[in-house]
């Protein structure tokens, strides 16, 4: 049974580029979103081929691999600054440039089972992690990208931005259905 109540994000505690993330969670905890949503999208990714994988909707834009890539990325930075923000920390955390950590992580070299095994396994140390917090830790705020945030609203951020990037797979690279034109 979930006693866990997390209660979503107040306005003053979302930095305003994670709006429309959090927006994409309905769900009143972010951490059955996580545990829901992980089968989900690594159900979508198991169809695809190697070759599916590598391609992009836009020259210059990511490849499918890098999308998964950068979702592991960025969950991994959501966590560590929920950790530190849910255990007092308030030391600023900086920001962070994703575009600069894709070309570097050479994403592209990697097998697509290898890639959604690693965001599988991030997940799984994510919802670790975000079990661990009682209401206090919850309700935390601190400082990262220079904006005030929440661990709440990290909670419901990571949820939202892998919903933003699945809506990117299925409408502009037509994984799972048809793309748009």
């Amino acid at each position: 049974m979930n006693t866990r109540t997390v209660g979503r994000p107040e306005p003053d505690e979302i930095p305003s580029h994670y709006v429309g993330y959090i927006k994409r969670v309905l769900e009143l905890d972010p951490v059955m979103a996580c545990v829901e949503q992980i089968e989900e999208t690594t159900t979508l990714l198991r169809g695809l081929s190697e070759t599916e994988a590598m391609s992009r909707y836009e020259r210059g834009k990511w490849s499918i691999k890098e999308v998964v890539g950068h979702l592991a990325d960025v969950e991994r930075i959501m966590a560590y600054r929920a950790l530190r923000i849910a255990r007092g920390d308030a030391t600023p955390l900086p920001s962070f440039d994703e575009n600069a950590y894709v070309p570097v992580a050479k994403f592209d070299t990697r097998s697509l089972a290898d890639l959604v095994g690693e965001l599988r396994t991030v997940r799984a140390a994510t919802l670790a992690l975000l079990r661990t917090f009682d209401a206090d830790a919850w309700q935390r705020r601190g400082t990262a990208s220079g904006k005030p945030v929440s661990v709440r609203a990290l909670a419901f951020m990571i949820p939202g931005h892998e919903r933003h990037h699945v809506e990117i797979l299925r409408t502009r690279y037509g994984v799972g259905g048809v793309a748009s034109s």
